[in-house]
């Protein structure tokens, strides 16, 4: 499959799952979307497909409690995750995010990719150099991508994108500056996705 083979603005919203017998049937290939609650997932993925309200942009983090899957052109699921890090939800329910979110990252057989949403303007959670760490040990391909550049200058996302890659043991072509706002990123979010694809 090559990037020209997808059209992102053929998408609909297919199932949530709250657990993994209620995952679809059919097999297609799969990218996740992981990160903290409010880096901005919701807003990326509307951004990418080009349709504002496709995924519910929520102001209570913590919201997404499922595995929300979107179809795309018939050809690939786009698997939203729960966010992670948001402590104003009961320790169950956060145990089984974790225990669900878990389980499909280490199993699903059609995942080719975990695209993780890192914000910009901050310096390395611990939770999402977990993820990082755990995903590099399983051997799960992922993708980082740092949001919100917009909020900073051009100066300073260069320097805080330098200090994140030297956190997180990456190499700048490997990861993507991103911009929901203004769509800045969007074209490479694309092309790295596709890569996944072949």
């Amino acid at each position: 499959m090559t990037d020209s083979a997808v059209n992102y603005a053929k998408i609909e919203f297919v199932k949530s799952a709250f657990k993994m017998a209620q995952l679809p049937e059919e097999a297609l290939p799969e990218i996740a979307f992981a990160g903290r609650s409010n880096v901005g997932k919701s807003s990326l993925i509307n951004r990418l497909v080009n349709r504002r309200g496709l995924v519910k942009v929520s102001a209570r983090p913590g919201k997404t409690q499922s595995l929300n899957y979107f179809i795309v052109d018939g050809k690939l699921y786009l698997v939203d995750l729960p966010g992670y890090g948001f402590a104003k939800v009961s320790k169950k329910l956060q145990d089984d995010w974790q225990e669900l979110v878990t389980e499909y990252l280490a199993t699903s057989p059609t995942l080719r990719c975990v695209v993780v949403l890192i914000d910009l303007r901050h310096i390395l959670k611990s939770q999402d150099r977990e993820l990082v760490e755990w995903l590099r040990s399983r051997g799960r391909p992922f993708l980082i991508v740092y949001t919100k550049r917009d909020k900073l200058s051009n100066n300073e996302q260069a320097k805080q994108a330098a200090s994140l890659d030297a956190a997180l043991g990456m190499n700048k072509q490997d990861r993507v500056l991103f911009s929901a706002k203004t769509g800045e990123g969007k074209a490479e979010l694309m092309a790295a996705i596709a890569t996944f694809l072949r």
